[in-house]
């Protein structure tokens, strides 16, 4: 059987990216090499708990320019208001703009964009545990 083993993305700024993902969603640098076959600098990152991991790729031949609404990737969480509270009060912005009207009454879903205008998307979910990572299904 085939294994989902890693998303990747491009990023305009290596460290600026890796530092965005530890502090905002708690991601962990697995491994990081500055020279691929490619030529290009990589990390691996993780979130604890997950077996599929974030790729990201920097080049310095290459131009980042992410189109609105090209794809996003979602990450559960157990308490969404409380992490998009989390996240406010370290200035990310979340949208849609009525989250806080939304939620109480409606599906708890929210997004965030990273530094190069990737989008996240942010479910609350009852398998992901306390500490906000996914419990493993089996």
């Amino acid at each position: 059987m085939a294994v989902f083993l890693h998303t990747r993305v491009r990023v305009s700024d290596l460290d600026q990216s890796i530092k965005w993902y530890e502090e905002h969603l708690g991601f962990k640098v697995m491994n990081r090499s500055d020279k691929s076959p490619a030529g290009n600098q990589i990390a691996h990152l993780e979130l604890p708990g997950n077996a599929h991991t974030l790729e990201l790729t920097y080049s310095d031949d290459y131009e980042v320019d992410v189109p609105e609404d090209l794809m996003h990737f979602a990450i559960g969480v157990p308490d969404l208001i409380a992490c998009c509270d989390e996240l406010e009060n370290k200035g990310i912005e979340i949208w849609p703009g009525d989250w806080r009207e939304t939620f109480p009454a409606g599906r708890k879903m929210a997004f965030i964009d990273d530094p190069d205008g990737y989008e996240i998307e942010l479910l609350e979910r009852a398998d992901a545990d306390e500490t906000g990572y996914q419990k493993e299904l089996g």
